[in-house]
């Protein structure tokens, strides 16, 4: 359980960390359409789970794999938006700072990613076959 919260709650504090420290957000046009994808991917991914079905924690909850909306490309679309969201503020503020917080969230979120995948392994016998057609965090990469 511990390592299934703790990354998730380590990826909304650099959220916070770096909107606290004005790194967050830019004028910057590529910066604003990358976050505003970032929340819209979110939302989309959020509303491909039935009612009542979404966790906080990486125990899977439901009785099927989702495989429609954004889950169609990736596996974990909502860790693909919270990076993508962190990344655009890191291109608006390059620092050592800003870079260093990325490379963590980006690495607790691998963490996430491998501890909800034995967890979808163990629950969905289909999840191995889902996995060997979708990318994990980035469609047709990775």
């Amino acid at each position: 359980m511990i390592a299934s919260v703790l990354p998730l709650i380590s990826i909304l504090a650099a959220i916070v960390l770096l909107g606290l420290t004005g790194n967050l957000f830019s004028s910057s046009p590529f910066v604003i359409a990358a976050q505003v994808a970032a929340v819209l991917l979110n939302v989309w991914a959020r509303t491909s789970f039935k009612k009542g079905t979404f966790r906080v924690t990486a125990a899977p909850s439901g009785t099927s794999l989702i495989t429609r909306g954004p889950y169609r490309l990736i596996r974990h679309p909502m860790y693909s938006a919270a990076l993508l969201f962190i990344w655009a503020g890191v291109a608006g503020h390059v620092s050592a700072f800003t870079v260093a917080i990325g490379i963590a969230a980006t690495i607790l979120c691998i963490i996430r990613v491998i501890v909800e995948e034995r967890l979808l392994r163990a629950t969905f016998p289909d999840y191995l076959d889902y996995s060997k057609s979708t990318k994990a965090l980035i469609p047709y990469v990775f």
